[in-house]
């Protein structure tokens, strides 16, 4: 799988050689995906999205759908590259799990805009909140999604600091969810290669 910086139609590999791909790498994938997880207390976890991580949704979604037309591939890209770093900030997915369906009902209904109050910490430097779901709300009144989508847009100087090694946070101070992580060293190595 190539990086170009840019998803195109052209940069994707057709079904057969995906295939083969596949077989090859799918563990490299899977491994990268884990390396770019971050838990955040028990029952958050957020999954940063890269390149690499987004051409393979990509490909997947054409390799089970049996998609190989122009217009289905342009569809399926324009689904998921909005999610891939641009070069100023982190995208990730972040699932809300909680294994008890009465209990997940129970808590979705307790962290309505826990999403809104994701935030990212450059050691020195003020907080960085999520801006979250910007496809379509995944909230009502009565409870918020077990899934969103959220972007952490830095300053120069914060991608500056990230890159030069400065330790980062990532919290919730959500009033139902307080919670706060350090993001590991290899984690924060493979997130600075995002910013440019």
């Amino acid at each position: 799988m190539q990086l170009t910086g840019k998803i195109t139609p052209e940069s994707l590999m057709t079904l057969e050689a995906y295939s083969k791909y596949r077989k090859a790498h799918k563990a490299d994938v899977i491994a990268h995906r884990k390396l770019r997880s971050v838990p955040l207390g028990d029952h958050v976890t957020l999954q940063f999205e890269s390149e690499m991580t987004i051409r393979y949704q990509i490909q997947e979604m054409l390799r089970i759908e049996k998609i190989f037309e122009e217009e289905g591939i342009t569809q399926e890209i324009a689904a998921y590259a909005p999610l891939m770093p641009d070069g100023s900030n982190w995208k990730a997915t972040m699932m809300i799990e909680y294994p008890d369906e009465n209990e997940r009902r129970r808590e979705l209904a307790r962290l309505i805009g826990v999403e809104d109050r994701m935030f990212v910490e450059v050691e020195g430097l003020e907080r960085v909140y999520a801006i979250a779901d910007e496809d379509l709300d995944r909230e009502n009144d009565e409870k918020t999604s077990a899934v969103h989508f959220v972007r952490f847009e830095f300053t120069p100087a914060m991608a500056a600091a990230i890159k030069a090694g400065a330790s980062v946070k990532l919290g919730c101070d959500h009033r139902n969810y307080p919670a706060h992580v350090t993001i590991a060293p290899e984690t924060l190595a493979s997130l600075a290669g995002d910013l440019r």
